[in-house]
């Protein structure tokens, strides 16, 4: 722990207080040095001051909307503590707050919450609305009463499994006393929730249940035959296990003599039958169940499987089963080790981490070949280096530990989200992709240093191969790709996200990156879901991030570079650059353009009026006077006039400028084109040659 400075001295007054005081030591007491020598504390003279921080486990969550009264939100949080950093996440179902009674009285009565003292609480499937990506919360320790916590407050569409971003959301919590039926010195929290445009939302609250931070229950069945993966006879068992990743699991044997339905090998469909037909319970609305068998063989694998998804999954409640094989035998190879040759189910410590990994496929995880833990193969830890099955890891690699505390709940407990989606289809922190920084390299550049207020801002983002080896990248990394997104951070530190408002139809194409090769493009920043993104004067932080899928892992490379945003010079400075801040449409116009989005095209006209921004959007505008729309043709000429001679313009927005002059007639065009912007066209060209033909037939 680090040393607290010399002026905090411990308080012992209160040794029932799970929490240490301190106060602030006075420099101006008068003392003799004898009884200086003889004082172990020096006398102090403030207030007591507590020092607070977040207890690791589960919270019980809860927003009351201020706008209803009938209806509010409950949920959990979870505070992963970590050394001196804390990460969160969160879950909230809806709940009606009062409930009419059954025939014949039909009275309207308060529906009661989850008590706190009976821990984690389970909620109806059917009632999940949003997801909480925490991304800042007290990380450590602090002498305040409170601090600020923000998350992104993702709504979930259970029609479509589809998540989308309400924004960034924010209140100061404050620590108080919890209510009653709270454990006893639990952590509790209140304060008001903001929407990202500053409205209060209403109460939140959040006070600390368990030291878990998610709880479930898995049964195992089996056939007389087949044995019990109790652990892997050498300490490890299903507690240690999941004690590892803060789910408090409770684990246990129910039937051991099913019935073998066509012999000793079953089909995925026998087993899903044998799940429905001998389980001991079915509400996961009450329980996050998980069903384990244990038979002697399987059709369709050799060591495990877990069977309920897609064709095996007849009941349409994905997830909630798999099974492994106790009879397959090792095969008598020099790669299996000291197994090699024995019977599945005698081999304790592999069979046992089977049945792990087939437990972890029903909890959402997919195969990870980063390291030996639970999710790798079988058969590829026992090729790898070492000895097998010395040579296992006894635990999920960081980025499944994870995903098994932070993921939604939709995505991990059973019964919601289908086995197969990728991990990039929902909300989840940036670490859990693989870093590829170091391997790649992701160049960020501003096409300017310096920029008015209100103008946006064009970046270049190039990705190099830095390695020895060819790696599999996404083909385009413009915005309208969607592997594309990014946070700027303002001189106030205040973080805004941005990434494409537009889906490309056709599916997203990835190419081979050879060594040393490079990919380039160019992307033009202006709002973002949280607003304007460079809403004020003073040097911002851009942070690009390109994400995709790799082998069927997430991946993630970033980039980072500043630009600095000037004052206002003007008048007309000052009108353009709050319209072109505070209109959303905006956005719209430089994204896709149309002349149905008055209030932007507006809002780009008064940019145009301001000697200082036009040059910003004349690109902007000529594309939207180059285009066809409805039954107004484009006119190219007219383009190339609004343009002027020296317009602030990226190698891309060029080749867009190129491709609207194609096939115009070639002497208007050079009419309306001085030569200024001939060599301002030419220098954007950076090799295209059809910017270069442009700039040459009209120069």
């Amino acid at each position: 722990m680090p040393v607290l400075p010399e002026e905090f001295l411990i308080d012992d007054a209160d040794p029932a207080d799970d929490m240490p005081r301190f106060e602030r030591a006075t420099s101006n007491v008068n003392l003799s040095a004898a009884a200086a020598s003889a004082t172990r504390f020096p006398v102090a003279v403030a207030q007591p001051w507590r020092l607070r921080s977040l207890k690791h486990g589960a919270y019980f969550l809860q927003w009351q909307p201020k706008s209803s009264p009938f209806t509010r939100y409950n949920g959990t949080m979870r505070i992963e503590r970590h050394g001196t950093a804390t990460t969160a996440s969160g879950d909230l179902y809806s709940h009606n707050a009062f409930t009419f009674t059954s025939w014949p009285s039909f009275r309207l009565v308060p529906n009661p919450d989850p008590s706190p003292s009976a821990g984690i609480p389970i909620f109806s499937r059917s009632r999940y609305k949003y997801y909480l990506r925490v991304t800042q919360i007290l990380q450590w320790l602090t002498l305040s009463n409170s601090f600020t916590l923000q998350f992104e407050r993702y709504a979930f569409d259970s029609t479509t499994n589809n998540w989308t971003n309400d924004g960034l959301h924010s209140a100061v919590m404050t620590f108080k006393s919890a209510p009653a039926g709270y454990p006893s010195g639990a952590t509790y929290l209140e304060g008001t929730l903001m929407s990202p445009a500053n409205v209060d939302l209403g109460t939140i609250r959040m006070g600390w249940v368990s030291d878990y931070l998610r709880k479930a229950t898995i049964e195992i069945d089996r056939v007389s035959q087949s044995d019990y993966p109790a652990g892997n006879g050498a300490g490890e068992t299903w507690s240690t296990v999941f004690d590892a990743v803060d789910w408090d699991v409770n684990v246990y044997q129910s039937d051991t003599n099913l019935t073998e339905p066509s012999g000793e090998s079953w089909s995925d469909a026998e087993m899903h039958s044998a799940m429905l037909a001998r389980r001991d319970s079915a509400n996961l609305d009450s329980e996050w169940r998980y069903h384990l068998l244990c038979v002697r063989r399987l059709d369709s694998t050799s060591r495990g499987i877990m069977y309920d998804a897609y064709g095996g999954d007849s009941n349409n409640i994905p997830r909630e089963g798999a099974g492994i094989s106790s009879h397959w035998v090792i095969p008598s190879t020099s790669q299996w080790g000291t197994v090699q040759g024995m019977q599945f189910g005698d081999a304790t410590g592999p069979y046992f981490r089977t049945a792990v990994h087939e437990l972890g496929h029903a909890l959402g995880l997919y195969h990870n070949t980063a390291d030996n833990g639970f999710m790798n193969t079988t058969g590829t830890i026992a090729a790898s280096p070492g000895t097998f099955p010395a040579n296992i890891q006894w635990s999920f690699n960081a980025a499944d530990a994870k995903r098994l505390r932070h993921m939604p709940d939709p995505w991990v407990r059973p019964g919601m989200i289908p086995f197969g989606s990728a991990y990039g289809s929902a909300p989840i922190s940036d670490e859990d992709a693989l870093d590829l920084n170091g391997p790649l390299g992701l160049r960020v550049e501003p096409l300017l240093d310096s920029v008015p207020i209100g103008a946006p801002v064009r970046v270049k983002v190039t990705l190099t191969n830095h390695s020895d080896s060819p790696i599999e990248v996404p083909d385009s990394l413009s915005l309208k790709s969607e592997h594309v997104s990014g946070r700027i951070v303002d001189p106030a530190a205040t973080v805004r996200s941005f990434r494409s408002i537009m889906k490309c139809i056709e599916e997203h194409q990835h190419e081979v990156l050879k060594p040393g090769a490079s990919i380039s493009s160019d992307m033009t920043l202006l709002r973002g879901r949280d607003g304007a993104l460079f809403p004020a004067p003073g040097l911002h932080k851009i942070i690009v991030d390109v994400s995709w899928e790799m082998n069927g892992m997430a991946v993630r490379v970033s980039g980072e570079d500043s630009v600095m945003v000037t004052h206002v010079e003007d008048e007309a400075h000052a009108v353009a650059a709050k319209a072109a801040l505070t209109e959303p449409d905006l956005l719209l116009t430089l994204a896709i353009g149309g002349d149905h989005l008055e209030e932007g095209n507006r809002a780009l006209d008064k940019a145009m009026d301001s000697p200082v921004l036009s040059p910003h959007f004349a690109v902007l505008k000529a594309k939207q006077v180059g285009r066809r729309f409805g039954k107004r043709k484009g006119n190219a000429a007219e383009a190339m006039k609004v343009l002027g001679d020296a317009p602030v313009i990226s190698s891309s927005e060029a080749r867009r400028i190129a491709e609207l002059a194609k096939g115009a007639d070639k002497a208007a065009l050079k009419k309306s084109c001085s030569k200024a912007l001939a060599s301002t066209l030419k220098t954007a060209a950076n090799g295209d040659r059809m910017v270069a033909a442009l700039a040459d037939s009209v120069g």
